[in-house]
């Protein structure tokens, strides 16, 4: 399994984020959905 390392201002401002004991996948997938989203929104604004 790949492994990641963050600095300490990305987790702090991880942590702050972060919703009743949430995990950090489940904080990760709910921000690459949000991006993706909106990625998707914008691509499509032009139609």
């Amino acid at each position: 399994m790949p492994s990641v390392e963050l600095e300490e201002e990305t987790i702090e401002r991880l942590e702050a984020l972060r919703v009743d004991d949430e995990s950090y996948d489940e904080l990760v997938n709910e921000l690459i959905n949000i991006y993706e989203t909106s990625e998707y929104t914008l691509f499509h604004a032009g139609d």
